[in-house]
């Protein structure tokens, strides 16, 4: 065994599955173990409760860069002491970095996250969540990162609109954007002139205006699209807009108690629907999979016939709480769409996992 070349070793080591048979080959010996952390392509740093395990975390991060010298995917999660200065060490050791998770990590400073992004320009994959990041950061990620696809800004309360903007501009490959409960200052406005990869935007509890939903389906491409519970709509009922997302699959409206029969989409909680609204939803959704209709109180026996003709790629039906509906309407409309699945529970979430599109490429 001591004769065979690194290439032959590295086959076997990639054969291994499991974690303990993985760890087991580099206990052989100094030789195995130098070639199992070669092979290493991940290293994740968890969340932990000791006030001094960051410090330990920082002070041996040089080490463990050293140590793995072929990382695509680094993850501080929880990490609320990071040094600038020893980030600063990153690039040195993480140039051809993809996935890069901050991940309730608030000591992130925009001098930390520019240089970062500037010593890893292959970065595909960022996680921001609840961070202090603001448009400055945002603006120098843009700007060294133009590979990113997937980016979450969720809960981070110091990016507004032009950062948004700025990624939007300088990452025309950007696919999944999550700005969740961002605050009052990302209005969407923000995606105006939106490239046509952004297919997936994840804008749960935001305060998103008429003119920002517009600016989101602006592109075209857009895929998936979760705005349920938007804050302070002020613009009356402009959720016909989004009619005009020709590529859409899959919409969350869920508490969008404003909408009213104009709407195009019109889905869980908006209660002010009636069946002038659900023939809308029937007419203008040619390509949508999944919808949500559980607690609308006004989709009744006519609005559901209206759903039953029309949304012809319709795959699955959430529906539940709806007190207008009789049984009747509802096995009718299984037996017209035998195709469809209805579901008669609650769900708050619908259509793909998107965190598996952060997740750290496989061996």
């Amino acid at each position: 065994m001591e004769h065979l070349p690194e290439d032959c070793l590295l086959a076997v080591f990639n054969k291994l599955e499991s974690f303990p048979d993985r760890n087991a080959f580099g206990l052989t010996c100094r030789r195995w173990l130098a070639l199992q952390n070669a092979a290493r392509t991940s290293l994740s740093l968890q969340l932990c409760y000791n006030p001094d395990a960051h410090k330990i975390y920082t002070s041996h991060l040089p080490s463990l860069l050293a140590r793995f010298p072929h990382l695509l995917s680094l993850s501080f999660t929880g990490c609320v002491d990071l040094p600038e200065a020893v980030l600063r060490r990153l690039p040195d050791s993480t140039a051809g970095l993809q996935c890069l998770s901050f991940y309730y990590s608030t000591a992130l400073s925009d001098g930390a996250l520019s240089v970062v992004s500037a010593g890893c320009p292959h970065l595909v994959s960022v996680v921001l969540y609840r961070s202090n990041i603001t448009n400055r950061g945002l603006e120098c990620l843009a700007g060294s990162c133009p590979a990113l696809e997937n980016v979450n800004l969720s809960y981070s309360f110091q990016v507004s609109d032009g950062g948004v903007a700025a990624l939007s501009r300088g990452c025309r490959r950007l696919r999944l954007l999550m700005i969740t409960s961002c605050g009052r200052e990302v209005s969407g406005r923000g995606l105006a002139g939106c490239s046509p990869a952004l297919a997936y935007l994840e804008a749960d509890s935001c305060a998103l205006t008429p003119e920002g939903l517009r600016a989101a389906v602006s592109g075209g491409g857009l895929e998936y699209l979760n705005v349920s519970g938007i804050k302070s709509w002020n613009g009356g009922d402009g959720l016909g807009v989004i009619g005009g997302a020709a590529q859409l699959r899959v919409l969350n409206l869920r508490m969008c108690r404003f909408s009213g029969d104009e709407s195009e989409w019109n889905l869980a909680l908006c209660h002010a629907v009636g069946a002038a609204g659900w023939s809308a939803v029937a007419g203008a959704s040619k390509k949508l999979k999944v919808l949500h209709v559980n607690r609308c109180r006004n989709l009744c026996d006519v609005g559901l016939a209206a759903l039953r003709g029309g949304c012809g790629r319709l795959e699955v039906l959430f529906i539940e709480g709806c007190p207008q509906l009789t049984p009747q309407a509802l096995e009718e409309f299984r037996l017209a769409r035998g195709a469809v699945e209805v579901k008669t529970e609650e769900r708050h979430s619908i259509g793909p996992r998107l965190d598996y599109f952060f997740r750290p490429p496989s061996l």
